[in-house]
């Protein structure tokens, strides 16, 4: 009878702490961006990996800003996020701040589906001890061709060109890709843009240039948001991420028409905020949505390109439309002769001041 009750009692101890284990482990909370690009991590990532664990995600879009929503959680220790989407400059100042947690990519992450190493893999420099990049995406410009109808504007110096090209632009209510974009108008090369905004005389240099279109930008500040104003005819240019003119233009059926000159072009991935409750589900999703094959499934439901080299030749069609999404990457040859790539460090070092003389320029 003891015997029983000792073997009784140790099964009930060890089911209770596989229910235990199991529940902590039912649902989980990812982090990102809302819209046509959350609908596309669902889609080849989340989906998946439901199917695969019995874990359920549940999508949280970023109400401001990630990064702050992060420390604020981690300074209370009352952390409800397991995995961030986040920007690569973001990253870094997480990772700086210990807000995520560091990760040891050869033991975290699958090495590629070709044998690929992960270091080796993943694009050179982009895994910083916290970040692991899924997309390589660009901010742009893009116009309705109705705005339009003779001479279209193909480059950022016509974008600053009212005269010649009038009407409203939507520009995004942040200094970053803004200030960049101000000096190429200005007619500074586009691989020097850095080392010009590293200056005083640069900076100066770059709020004069965006003071001759000022009166006429309608500031956004949420993905969604440009291409509406562009379908509404509320501004005839706009910046925005490419994804969304893509599936305005692709889905929509949008007559909006992409301008790939000066792309600024960054990295978008995750990290795992310190002290996240679903620690090992998180990793596991980690491993699971970085993969070679998940990141060129991404591809098929928006147009932005897989940050792991084994990926690309992975890369087909449109999952709705069937149309073939290699003219469509920001990397693609054709759309990549002109880019700036966004300087994730010196927004990192930079970004706190710049923002504040940008939030004193608009209130001028």
């Amino acid at each position: 009878m003891k015997k029983f009750t000792k073997l009784s009692t140790a099964l009930l101890i060890g089911t209770a702490a596989c229910v235990t284990a199991a529940s902590a482990a039912e649902k989980m909370t990812v982090v990102s961006w809302g819209g046509a690009y959350t609908k596309s991590q669902r889609l080849a990532y989340s989906d998946p990996f439901t199917a695969k664990t019995g874990i359920e995600i549940l999508d949280e879009d970023k109400s401001g800003n990630a990064l702050a929503g992060m420390r604020s959680q981690v300074e209370a220790g009352n952390v409800t996020w397991d995995i961030v989407d986040i920007l690569e400059g973001d990253a870094l100042l997480a990772c700086d701040e210990g807000v995520a947690i560091e990760l040891d990519y050869e033991k975290d992450l699958n090495k590629g589906a070709d044998g690929t190493a992960v270091m080796d893999d993943f694009i050179a420099g982009s895994l910083n001890g916290c970040f692991v990049p899924s997309i390589v995406y660009a901010t742009l410009f893009s116009y309705n061709d109705k705005a339009f109808p003779g001479e279209k504007p193909s480059t950022i110096a016509d974008v600053f060109n009212l005269k010649k090209f009038p009407g409203k632009r939507a520009m995004q209510k942040i200094p970053d890709a803004n200030l960049e974009w101000a000096l190429a108008a200005d007619g500074v090369p586009y691989d020097k843009v850095y080392e010009v905004l590293s200056t005083e005389a640069g900076i100066d240099r770059a709020f004069a240039k965006l003071d001759t279109i000022k009166d006429q930008i309608i500031w956004w500040e949420a993905g969604a948001q440009p291409p509406q104003l562009l379908a509404d005819g509320e501004v005839a240019i706009a910046s925005a991420y490419n994804g969304r003119i893509f599936n305005a233009q692709v889905v929509e059926k949008q007559p909006f028409t992409i301008i790939w000159d000066g792309q600024v072009f960054e990295l978008d991935g995750y990290v795992i905020p310190k002290g996240a409750p679903n620690m090992k589900a998180a990793k596991d999703y980690l491993r699971f949505a970085t993969d070679t094959q998940r990141l060129a499934d991404q591809a098929k439901y928006i147009s932005y390109g897989p940050a792991r080299k084994s990926s690309a030749p992975l890369v087909s069609t449109h999952a709705e439309t069937g149309i073939d999404m290699n003219p469509h990457m920001p990397t693609n040859p054709a759309n990549f002769k002109t880019p700036i790539k966004k300087d994730a460090a010196f927004w990192a070092d930079n970004g706190d001041e710049l923002r504040q003389r940008f939030n004193s320029w608009l209130a001028q």
